[in-house]
């Protein structure tokens, strides 16, 4: 019995050489492979309007918001977009940068997926080595062994390790990223909606370990591949460019730590974390002042659980 009708979500700003691949891969599929289409436009102004316009597919509905809402945004319009107006079966989150490689979503159509209420791809760079970005993990605060191996080898202790790419089986998981993430309707039912006032970074974390922990079921899949053809930091010095992205990668870090770590280990976890945050201000050069300006004031609203500043604000930062 296949999967069922999938909508993929695909949020974009300004970005329309890598968004007009990503659309023809996904709109090359068969309709019985991909039922429906939504791309949420962020208020673009590249010229990605008119060619949305210009496409004729009936699978494509495309959603212009006002202003640049961010990922987090744009996921939030999607997803109430597709199950309030399409119903899908299986929905499919992805950047505009990102696309399933040929025959992944007739994989993902073919398996028995009714078991899961989330499955995550393997995703790649366009050269073939893995997206670390994008690989999943396992709550470290919820699995003993994960917590001892997280306190010898750190981040690597709770991703899923390389051995589970070539593996002949899916893995069990509690959270993956928006690039290849399939939610099924029951999963967005019981999780809602992703904040959208998160606006980039964090926002799949949150939303994904959200899920797990009300008792939806995810795993890995090595046989869904997507290519991720990103490039969130400075290849060169590691630092977020522009530089504004600083704010809410560690505001929004804070509220996913809180949340995966629960009262008691959040507070030894913070005093870990804030001293290798402040030295990273190393990387930034000249810019090292505004790095640590746009920490402390990340550090104080994601301590308050504050999400109000606005988008224009952060930017001035």
């Amino acid at each position: 019995m296949g999967a069922g009708r999938v909508a993929a979500i695909v949020v974009t700003y300004n970005r329309l050489e890598k968004l007009t691949a990503t659309v023809t891969r996904l709109l090359s599929s068969p309709s019985e492979d991909l039922a429906h289409l939504v791309v949420v436009d962020n208020a673009s102004d590249d010229g990605t309007a008119a060619w949305l316009a210009g496409l004729e597919d009936p699978r494509l509905a495309v959603l212009r918001l006002e202003v640049n809402s961010g990922g987090a945004g744009g996921f939030e319009a999607g997803l109430a977009h597709a199950r309030d107006r399409l119903d899908p079966d299986w929905m499919l989150l992805m950047d505009d940068d990102a696309h399933p490689e040929p025959e992944a979503l007739a994989r993902f159509r073919a398996g028995d997926r009714a078991r899961r209420d989330g499955w995550a791809a393997a995703v790649y760079y366009p050269g073939g080595g893995l997206c670390e970005m994008n690989r999943p993990w396992v709550n470290p605060f919820w699995h003993v062994r994960a917590f001892l191996r997280t306190l010898r080898r750190g981040r690597a202790g709770f991703h899923l390790p390389t051995a589970a790419y070539d593996a002949p089986a899916p893995t069990p998981i509690d959270g993956g990223s928006f690039v290849g993430l399939f939610l099924s309707r029951r999963a967005v039912k019981v999780g809602g909606l992703p904040d959208g006032r998160l606006f980039v970074y964090g926002d799949d974390v949150i939303y994904t370990l959200g899920l797990t922990a009300r008792g939806m079921r995810m795993a890995f899949d090595p046989a869904l591949r997507f290519e991720h053809d990103c490039a969130t930091f400075d290849p060169e010095s590691q630092a977020f460019r522009p530089l504004w992205k600083a704010y809410y990668y560690h505001r929004n870090l804070l509220l996913a730590y809180r949340r995966a770590a629960g009262p008691l280990f959040f507070w030894p976890a913070l005093a870990l974390i804030l001293p290798r945050w402040w030295r990273m201000g190393l990387r930034y050069g000249a810019d090292r002042a505004a790095y640590r300006r746009i920490l402390r004031r990340a550090v104080r609203d994601g301590l308050r659980r504050d999400l109000s500043l606005p988008h224009e604000v952060v930017v001035r930062l």
